[in-house]
């Protein structure tokens, strides 16, 4: 099958995977909607890409496995982890559409690790490591792993020639074949980040961030050096899904991060914030069908730099999570009107916080805290922590904690959730 031609399936196939995912009201609310194996309630685990920290026990980058179910014995608590046998910048990862694999890369190399939850969801096991991002396509540092029906697309920050922030992405088959590369636009500098795909549109969105040679820096360093802070992304792109083709470039200043899809089944616009701003931007259909991004909204103190990081849309589109790194906060932000969205909440839910993940009934929040080895806080404020919420609507009220530092199993970064009815029976799953 050509590209053309299955992309045009995929198009066709995630339609009525959307409506699936939304009738399930389970599972987390940030992965692809290409996804057909979801959580029926309860997720069982946390599954945390850590960083490794010299020194400190194998001093490896780790999956480690975290009981999450408040019937278990062990909840809260660290019930197994596999170690990468090496460190690589530990970062971002993904499902694949049929969540037999989740798929998890690190910022400085080149390679992915393949790890298998399918067979025994509580302890994953490493199965493949792909080794030819760089060899075949020039990028480097792959961070954002997004399901496509048998394929997934990898979008990484930077490129083998200059270690800058000219990059693109990367398409592989299920059984980690690369099958086709796809350069950022020039314009804007070729920046990358995250990518989210509307199916309903046939409409994929980027966003942009900064290239090796920043965000390997100490981020003191880098942000006394002027030159250094003008490489950072102002633009997000419009993509046509099926072709894979940029169709617009939009002009967003301050590097938008993580990009979120409204789920509700009537909405069509995605959300991001702006790192070096501290904004909330819209991406959206005007009167007259054409794609524009809006300022809509401001987080916390600008002037403070805050550093907005991970978000995390609810469900039903109407509320948002926000993240911010250095004053270790989290925000939630009502979006009945995406237009102007308005803070309703705030909490410091830690010294330094990072990522943030909530399941698809909106009961549980789970918070992690490293950025990057570089960027993380020094002293008693480098905290490193998975630690689980119960939400009410009214209040986050924390449940447990996990200290990876203690545990000695280095920074905890990325999040997903698992769960025992996604076992493979053994026939294949």
């Amino acid at each position: 099958m050509d590209h053309k031609r299955m992309f045009c399936t995929i198009a066709a196939l995630a339609v009525a995977c959307m409506g699936f995912t939304a009738a399930l009201r389970a599972d987390e609310t940030c992965n692809s909607p290409y996804m057909s194996r979801l959580i029926k309630g309860q997720e069982d685990y946390v599954y945390v890409w850590t960083l490794g920290v010299q020194g400190l026990g194998d001093g490896s980058d780790k999956l480690v496995t975290v009981d999450v179910n408040p019937k278990s014995k062990s909840y809260g608590k660290v019930i197994y982890s596999v170690s990468t046998g090496g460190r690589a910048e530990a970062h971002h990862m993904g499902f694949t559409d049929d969540r037999r694999h989740i798929w998890a890369g690190g910022l400085s190399e080149n390679r992915i690790w393949v790890f298998d939850i399918a067979t025994d969801p509580a302890n994953p096991k490493l199965v493949r490591t792909i080794t030819d991002l760089g060899d075949k396509s020039g990028f480097l540092g792959p961070h954002t792993y997004y399901a496509l029906p048998g394929r997934m697309l990898v979008q990484a920050l930077s490129n083998t020639r200059d270690k800058g922030g000219a990059t693109g992405m990367v398409l592989y088959n299920n059984q980690g074949k690369q099958l086709d590369s796809y350069a950022m636009p020039a314009e804007g500098g070729g920046y990358g980040y995250d990518l989210a795909v509307n199916p309903k549109k046939n409409v994929m969105l980027t966003s942009s961030f900064t290239g090796y040679a920043n965000y390997m820096r100490p981020l003191g360093e880098l942000i006394n050096d002027g030159e250094a802070m003008k490489n950072f992304g102002s633009t997000m792109v419009l993509w046509d899904v099926k072709a894979i083709k940029p169709t617009k470039v939009l002009t967003v200043p301050g590097a938008p991060l993580e990009i979120r899809w409204s789920l509700n089944a009537n909405d069509n616009w995605a959300i991001t914030a702006t790192a070096l701003t501290s904004k909330l931007w819209l991406v959206k259909q005007d009167a007259k069908g054409a794609w524009i991004a809006k300022e809509v909204g401001t987080i916390g103190d600008p002037s403070k730099i805050p550093l907005p990081v991970d978000i995390s849309i609810t469900r039903d589109g109407k509320g948002l999570w926000v993240n911010t790194f250095m004053d270790g906060k989290t925000r939630y932000f009502d979006l009945s009107n995406p237009e102007a969205p308005k803070q309703t909440y705030e909490k410091v839910t830690g010294k330094q916080v990072n990522m943030i993940s909530q399941s698809w009934d909106g009961k549980r929040v789970y918070i992690t805290s490293s950025l990057l080895a570089n960027w993380d806080k020094g002293g008693a404020d480098n905290e490193q922590f998975l630690r689980g919420f119960a939400w009410d609507g009214k209040e986050l009220a924390q449940k447990f904690e996990v200290d990876f530092t203690k545990e000695k199993l280095g920074r905890a970064h990325h999040m997903k959730l698992g769960s025992e009815v996604l076992r493979s029976s053994a026939a294949g799953g």
